[in-house]
């Protein structure tokens, strides 16, 4: 509604329209003319301000160049701009200046449909009306906003250029940041390096583009340019260098970077804590973050989220629970990170609480929420709620990216049903190397070794380079399937065709394929002539191959290396006594037994989980901590008497 003001204004123009009437060469009043725009501020509404500009039709005020470049500014940069109506206002005009186009640029260079700007710039040349240093500006920022858009920007460059204005350092920085953003750093440098206008801006926007591009070196190589040049670095400048130190988790430059600004007095801005909290933490550092963060007189939602990502990372999630809790303002970001953080510590059932408590607050939920939230599920088998987190995607119609569909492949493998897991593969728009390593490891662990060899073979032939993961989904199948000889060359190929050294898990994988096949010494061998030392891992799957094989002495060998490397895992000493027992050598079997009393090991109860009803319990031998537990040692004591009875009737038959 217009204020009572705004209305007496409005009515108070027709009395003086008369005259104008019967002479449209009048000039309309100043006093009247600055009363009439100065209604433009006060104006709330799309239909107040079609009022106002239909005044000053009447009262042929449009026709002032100013007056009609305050409506049309008005309608561009508004906090609630009607940018339609701009560019038919626009379009109406007798003859706009360059104002009026620069202001309907800008506007819709700052808007969700930058391409306009483009057109309105061509519409502007039509004209004949002139561009200027300021038309520019605008003209880069809409093209570095639009995908793929590098072929107008350069024809713009060059209009820059005939017009005489390439050496307007706010128009050349205009396109240095078009250019890095649009076609690419090589160009970028081409531009950079040919310009005789750079300032500190400049060198800014290139060092900060080699940070997005994610090349550090490149731009740590600028900033000692830049230094030689006898350019004093800012506090913007010291966040991109403070940038490239995460990147490369180069822990000692990033702290004399932090000196540096210390030393020369630089003002620690609440971007540039942000960068040095983020490189600290990147570099396995707390403390210093966590001091900058206790220091910060204001914080950011992005210094929040940042303590919150690093206590996570470090498993200190009581602390990251706390800063939560004590943030000002939650939006799905630290929701995000500190799920992720209790997924990342292998605390899923904490995560999914956490979903249900974002549930009961107005935050809605992402696809980055949907991803933790599913390998929460996978971790903890938790099939019924990855159905439910699955239906709740389709429900809210979430986009089936690459992330999100590669996490359902994987939740639906890792809780048993492979086929629902190939079914979301194939209905998956877009796969890339992880998607395909998921179903093959997938596939793998289901005993399908024959798919997931067959998938490999599509992934590859199709271009996707496999990493060492893959490589041991696909080992991992040929362990499963026996498949000794397809071992030994996807082995080979790793380091022959992939240049991928094989990694502790595969010679574990190899050295249990080989173990069950009955290829004892080979995987011995393979085990002597690592490039590794050998892990637990390893020698356990050498000691369970001699245990089915019967080989007591390589399995007594492999005993030993495991008891060297853990003298308490009591499952080494109940194997090893259980080999000589089936071997027929009790003395040897009673001695082990007795080894592991005298050095006060003691065996390792067992724990099981199950799912009920979207909830997951854990239950450890003989524990009594579960709320129903005497309902539960009740069912347990009633079984047992059914086995037991079972077994009898079964011995009189």
């Amino acid at each position: 509604m217009l204020s009572s003001t705004t209305h007496r204004a409005l009515n108070l123009l027709p009395n003086c329209q008369s005259s104008l009437v019967h002479n449209q060469n009048l000039i309309f009043h100043p006093p009247h003319a600055s009363l009439l725009l100065s209604l433009l501020d006060r104006c709330s509404s799309l239909r107040h301000l079609k009022q106002i500009h239909a005044q000053m039709i009447l009262s042929n005020l449009i026709s002032s160049p100013f007056a009609a470049g305050r409506l049309v500014a008005f309608c561009a940069l508004s906090d609630t701009p009607a940018l339609p109506y701009c560019v038919a206002v626009l379009r109406n005009l007798c003859n706009p200046n360059t104002f009026s186009w620069n202001v309907a640029i800008r506007g819709y260079s700052d808007s969700d449909d930058p391409k306009e700007s483009i057109f309105l710039y061509k519409d502007m040349l039509r004209s004949s009306t002139r561009p200027d240093n300021r038309t520019f500006p605008f003209l880069f920022k809409a093209c570095s906003k639009i995908s793929g858009c590098f072929l107008t920007g350069n024809a713009v460059l060059g209009h820059v250029v005939q017009l005489g204005l390439i050496s307007d350092v706010f128009i050349f920085n205009a396109a240095l940041h078009m250019f890095a953003v649009c076609g690419g750093l090589v160009n970028a440098r081409k531009l950079f390096d040919g310009s005789g206008v750079r300032d500190l801006v400049s060198w800014n926007t290139l060092i900060n583009a080699y940070v997005q591009c994610g090349k550090p070196q490149e731009g740590l190589g600028l900033f000692r340019e830049m230094e030689v040049g006898g350019v004093r670095p800012d506090e913007v400048t010291m966040i991109g260098l403070v940038s490239c130190c995460s990147q490369l988790q180069d822990l000692e430059l990033g702290r004399n970077f932090h000196r540096y600004v210390e030393e020369n007095e630089l003002e620690f801005t609440v971007p540039l804590t942000n960068a040095l909290m983020d490189m600290y933490i990147k570099c396995e550092s707390l403390k210093p973050a966590e001091n900058l963060f206790h220091g910060m007189k204001k914080r950011t939602a992005i210094s929040w989220t940042t303590m919150i990502v690093g206590y996570a990372k470090f498993g200190l999630l009581d602390k990251a629970r706390k800063v939560f809790d004590e943030m000002p303002e939650k939006d799905v970001i630290p929701w995000n990170a500190l799920i992720a953080g209790y997924v990342q510590c292998r605390r899923g059932k904490e995560a999914l609480a956490l979903f249900h408590e974002m549930q009961t607050s107005d935050v809605k939920p992402n696809e980055v929420t949907m991803v933790s939230l599913l390998s929460a599920c996978t971790q903890l088998g938790a099939l019924d709620m990855g159905l439910w987190i699955h239906r709740y995607i389709e429900k809210q119609n979430f986009s089936l990216n690459v992330a999100l569909g590669t996490a359902l492949v994987d939740m639906y493998a890792k809780c048993g049903k492979i086929k629902k897991s190939l079914q979301v593969f194939e209905e998956i728009p877009e796969r890339n190397a992880l998607t395909w390593t998921s179903i093959i490891c997938g596939l793998a662990s289901h005993g399908c070794a024959r798919d997931a060899i067959e998938h490999f073979h599509s992934m590859t032939e199709i271009g996707l380079v496999p990493d060492d993961v893959t490589f041991l989904g696909v080992l991992s199948a040929c362990c499963h399937a026996g498949l000794v000889d397809e071992g030994r060359k996807y082995f080979a190929q790793m380091s022959s065709v992939y240049k991928l050294p094989p990694r502790i898990k595969h010679y574990s994988c190899m050295v249990d394929l080989l173990g069950r096949a009955g290829l004892l010494n080979e995987a011995l061998e393979v085990v002597r002539t690592m490039h590794i030392e050998p892990d637990a891992v390893v020698w356990g799957a050498l000691f369970f191959a001699c245990r089915i094989h019967r080989n007591v002495s390589v399995g007594e060998y492999a005993a030993a290396r495991l008891l060297e490397l853990d003298p308490h895992d009591s499952g080494i000493y109940v194997l090893l006594a259980n080999m000589y027992a089936e071997a027929n050598m009790r003395d040897e079997s009673d001695k082990v037994w007795e080894l592991m009393k005298q050095k006060g090991v003691e065996k390792t109860p067992g724990c099981s989980l199950i799912e009920v009803d979207g909830m997951v319990h854990e239950f450890i031998v003989r524990d009594k901590s579960h709320q129903e537990c005497k309902e539960i040692y009740a069912c347990l004591t009633q079984l047992t008497k059914q086995i037991n009875c079972d077994r009898t009737m079964a011995d009189l038959y």
